[in-house]
């Protein structure tokens, strides 16, 4: 089975960049977006060929995540889950259409949950890190859930997404200057995702390319040459249960041939696995 996750950054401007193009030749099997910046009508509608669930943000124009089943494919979209707010509390219009959940069944019997997650990208000095900081802790229980779960035989999990969130100097080309001094390159931020990986969650792009390998980055800023340079980020992840991570067999970042192509300032993270 073929899973990609791309932050779209409009799903209205990538539809009109080339993204159709794109789903056509890598034929994702799930595809999950994030800044989709659209309602459930006009995202469907856009993801031809596909079935799809979209959680927008109450704020107009702002995050919105998507998952999309290829229609004849392996896998069904079940029941959804919006937000990591605890049961009974709704998230603040800030964090609404950043975590969207659907238990899928599979065509073999089994079921798999997977997990469009669209992370702050947070400024420092501001109340946009203070949200950031705040989603975090309410994802970090949501993880634990998910995985004590699985490991007491509920389906596998795979959460993916952009994270904005920088993991080590593997995985940004410019570390020295940006550690600890811009938001997705802090400390503080990077101990969340350490948290999830210490107890037992697989990062399957670093699992697959091995732990010195530079990158492979996802995103990379519009401002100057950066794409042109490579001077890329990897916070875009896909995030799985072991025995899921296991059967991951190999994975490519769709990167556009120049930056005249691009039809997202990220890349798609595509991973192949094996008996899914």
């Amino acid at each position: 089975m073929r899973i990609a996750t791309v932050n779209v950054n409009g799903i209205r401007a990538a539809a009109r960049k080339g993204m159709g193009q794109w789903m056509t030749d890598s034929a994702p099997d799930i595809l999950l977006l994030q800044e989709v910046r659209a309602d459930e009508r006009i995202a469907a509608g856009l993801l031809e060929g596909y079935t799809a669930a979209t959680w927008p943000c109450r704020i107009k124009g702002r995050a919105g995540v998507s998952i999309a089943v290829r229609e004849g494919g392996p896998a069904a979209i079940g029941e959804l889950r919006h937000g990591v707010a605890p049961p009974g509390a709704q998230e603040p219009d800030v964090d609404s259409g950043r975590w969207l959940e659907a238990d899928l069944a599979l065509a073999d019997g089994s079921a798999l949950t997977v997990i469009s997650a669209y992370l702050h990208s947070g400024q420092l000095g501001t109340e946009k890190m203070d949200q950031k900081y705040a989603h975090l802790d309410l994802v970090d229980a949501r993880m634990a859930a998910l995985l004590q779960a699985a490991q007491q035989g509920g389906p596998q999990v795979l959460m993916a997404g952009d994270l904005n969130v920088v993991r080590s100097e593997r995985d940004i080309k410019n570390w020295k200057p940006n550690h600890n001094r811009i938001a997705g390159v802090m400390d503080e931020e990077i101990a969340h995702l350490e948290s999830w990986f210490s107890s037992g969650w697989v990062d399957v792009s670093r699992a697959l390319v091995g732990p010195d390998a530079q990158g492979p980055y996802t995103w990379w800023s519009q401002r100057g040459k950066a794409f042109d340079n490579d001077a890329g980020w990897r916070i875009d992840y896909q995030v799985a249960t072991p025995a899921l991570a296991s059967r991951a067999t190999g994975l490519r970042i769709d990167r556009a041939p120049d930056y005249a192509s691009r039809w997202s300032d990220h890349a798609p993270l595509v991973i192949e696995y094996d008996g899914a």
